[in-house]
């Protein structure tokens, strides 16, 4: 065995043990994180308006600070980022990750504090390496490194704002030389396509043995891989690959194409939930498709269900929650937008249902993203087509037309058959979904589907400032934007066809 993976191991011999005791003691676990947020809150702006040196109990606490939304956490967030000290959080925060905006702005800022840059986000990296390596014992995936596609960040002043990944990647880039490629002056490089070039002349000659990141993204750049190397597949280029943690998007409906483009049984994924909120949660059974809840990490969970929200004691298995955070970034009781649904209490696990606002209900049929991402899977299977990228969006009643949905969609294999497609997609959408099964039969006609080239998704993330395609609109917004985006694909690689 290497002195790298001798040192790592017995790093992650100790971690096991911390992270055994989480499954079996979680509300133990969880006291701790409330006490802990408490007493750093307490000499805070946000602390002492609510009289958190008062709050001694979960209940106190929900008593006395609100639940928030960006909308109403925002004003926080703007004193932060104009230099004021302890106003949510400790000291000054100087590192904000941009995201996709809210209805009246274009971007939203989460702070990211050093303490949840080591105790959350980069913990919860280590933590993949500790459950893979206790998961495969043989396993030689540290005797290499692992390729990490950032995003980017710039200077606002004293404040270094961009992409979560990019800012976790300048924190921690002293480690990059020893376990972490490419050097992060290349990873962090604005412009996509430059740095998938770099990528390519530095990391092709390198050790690689993993890779992590946003599956669409991956996707773009391992196939540009195989155009720089005339290679087939990804194991003739880094023949020693066998992990992927990835995250941030529904892996299904990729999985097909990492399997062609990496044509082992002995290459792994593992599922990973790290936003710019935090990172909650990552898989740590090959076998399952949800993941283990992380409630060490300095995080405070809380889940809502209609109007009413409960502590991680209070949920129950099979029903989506939307989660609210109160964390080492300085986040209270702030709702992130995401729905979970449990699948185990003993020790806890959830599954992404979606964000609270991806969904499309413009008929009565409540259709959210699991149930599309599962319907598309099916479709895939049964057609051996392969799927890129999607949106879906209503296409409204008129005086002449029943409803349905449009789904624009970039296939990496076109199905054999696309009106098999479109019936195998609709017969998966009305078994997982009885409300959407029952608008059929009165408002809904079958689904329009329009096929786009791949780079069309690219550019118009690219252009939009985005690392991901909204699933679902409740409106035509991003689908309309998206069809009348002046692509670099070009227009006889579309095509529209009513089904």
């Amino acid at each position: 065995m290497s002195l790298r993976n001798t040192i790592f191991r017995a790093w992650f011999s100790r971690r096991m043990r911390a992270i055994d005791r989480m499954r079996r003691h979680p509300l133990e676990v969880q006291a701790q994180m409330l006490r802990e947020r408490l007493a750093s809150g307490r000499r805070t702006a946000l602390g002492r308006a609510f009289g958190l040196d008062r709050v001694r109990t979960p209940e106190a606490f929900a008593a006395a600070v609100p639940a928030f939304d960006y909308e109403r956490f925002k004003p926080y967030v703007a004193r932060m980022m104009a230099g004021e000290r302890d106003v949510a959080a400790p000291g000054r925060v100087v590192r904000y990750a941009r995201s996709s905006g809210t209805t009246s702005d274009r971007s939203k800022y989460i702070p990211v504090t050093r303490e949840s840059v080591w105790r959350n986000h980069t913990l919860g990296m280590r933590d993949v390496a500790t459950l893979y390596a206790d998961r495969y014992p043989r396993s030689r995936v540290f005797e290499g490194k692992t390729l990490t596609l950032g995003g980017s960040c710039a200077r606002e002043g004293r404040n270094l704002v961009g992409d979560l990944s990019a800012l976790l990647l300048c924190d921690t880039g002293f480690l990059g030389g020893w376990f972490r490629a490419p050097r992060t002056a290349t990873a962090i490089l604005p412009d996509f396509w430059q740095k998938a070039d770099a990528i390519c002349r530095e990391c092709v000659p390198q050790r690689i043995t993993a890779f992590a990141g946003v599956p669409s993204w991956n996707l773009a750049l391992m196939r540009r891989v195989l155009e720089y190397t005339g290679k087939s597949n990804l194991l003739e280029v880094w023949p020693h690959l066998e992990l992927f943690a990835h995250g941030g998007v529904e892996f299904a409906p990729y999985r097909r194409a990492f399997e062609e483009l990496i044509p082992s049984e002995g290459m792994h994924y593992m599922n990973t939930y790290n936003a710019s909120e935090g990172f909650f949660a990552l898989a740590d059974d090959p076998a399952r498709d949800d993941m283990l809840l992380m409630l060490d990490y300095g995080t405070w969970y809380e889940f809502r269900d209609g109007e009413r929200i409960v502590p991680l004691e209070g949920v129950v298995c099979g029903r989506a929650y939307a989660m609210l955070v109160t964390s080492n970034n300085g986040l209270w009781r702030y709702e992130i937008g995401d729905r979970v649904e449990f699948t185990s209490t003993d020790p806890y696990r959830i599954r992404f249902a979606g964000r609270t606002r991806q969904y499309i209900n413009a008929f009565g049929e409540e259709l959210i993203v699991d149930n599309a991402d599962r319907a598309l899977v099916e479709a895939c299977r049964a057609t051996g087509a392969v799927v890129s990228e999607y949106t879906v969006a209503p296409r409204y009643m008129s005086l002449a037309e029943r409803g349905a949905h449009e789904w624009i969609v970039a296939f990496d294999r076109e199905p054999d058959d696309t009106e098999r497609f479109a019936d195998a997609l609709d017969r998966a959408l009305r078994a997982v979904n009885s409300d959407y099964d029952a608008k059929r039969l009165t408002t809904l006609d079958r689904q329009c589907l329009t096929v786009v080239g791949p780079d069309r998704f690219l550019a118009w993330m690219r252009a939009r400032g985005k690392n991901k395609v909204p699933r679902l609109a409740p409106d035509r917004r991003v689908a309309d934007d998206l069809l009348s985006f002046d692509a670099a694909a070009p227009a006889a690689a579309e095509h529209k066809t009513t089904l």
